[in-house]
């Protein structure tokens, strides 16, 4: 846990066309880094051309039933994530490992015909939303969200520094929500019902329901949804 690196800077001059990197099992948010190995040769095609222009990589989900067409274009959602490479690692054998930083939301307006292997959209960016004359409610959410997710987590992992950095730093709401959503083994429909939400009141009160059942499951001793890694490398920029 701690600090992105440097590399991690939104581009000065975004046009608004990204690569898509669509994954069924990954669902990225801002504020967290994730390694990535790649190995398809479209998506190699794909990082070259990144690294190559901006950086920047649109991770995206497939949508249920990608099986069926995964070596051409399965439906994916239409909220993403924008992340920075901020390391690359080509291998010996010509795959490629890389750290990636989750950046900021975008919406897809529309998919390209590129006539290339992978896939480019044009996206628009989505801010964190804070509605006006709600800031003392949003405080009491704070404090809801922190104590949900205390009892998500098990006792063993409370006395990380990693945990109390989480809790104990007074992280904007909207970057306390995406952190924890990531860290935890929640479905991935569910995380990226969070990653969809703009309005970061209406993402924490979703999280905490899903919270609250979480600690139910738990209580009937399933630890199935135990932290996947915790807590998740994150940055307070």
């Amino acid at each position: 846990m701690g600090s992105m690196h440097s590399e991690a800077k939104w581009p000065e001059h975004f046009t608004g066309l990204v690569n898509l990197f669509p994954l069924p099992n990954l669902v990225l948010f801002p504020h967290v880094v994730q390694p990535i190995h790649i190995f398809e040769p479209r998506y190699c095609e794909m990082l070259a051309d990144s690294l190559a222009r901006d950086g920047l990589i649109a991770m995206a989900l497939l949508e249920p039933g990608w099986e069926q067409s995964y070596l051409q274009r399965p439906a994916i959602s239409s909220i993403v994530c924008m992340a920075k490479i901020i390391n690359h690692s080509p291998t010996d054998d010509g795959q490629h490992n890389i750290l990636l930083a989750g950046m900021k939301r975008a919406r897809i307006i529309r998919e390209l015909n590129n006539g290339r292997e992978f896939r480019q959209a044009e996206v628009e960016l989505l801010d964190d939303h804070y509605p006006s004359g709600l800031a003392n409610a949003r405080v009491e959410l704070y404090g809801e969200l922190l104590d949900v997710f205390s009892q998500a987590v098990p006792e063993e992992l409370k006395s990380l520094d990693s945990f109390l950095q989480i809790t104990d730093q007074q992280l904007p709401l909207g970057m306390l929500a995406d952190i924890i959503t990531f860290s935890l083994r929640l479905p991935l429909p569910i995380k990226q019902q969070v990653l969809a939400e703009a309005n970061v009141d209406v993402r924490t009160r979703l999280l905490i329901r899903c919270l609250h059942q979480l600690v139910q499951t738990q209580g009937t001793g399933d630890r199935a949804n135990a932290p996947a890694k915790f807590p998740p490398d994150f940055s307070v920029n």
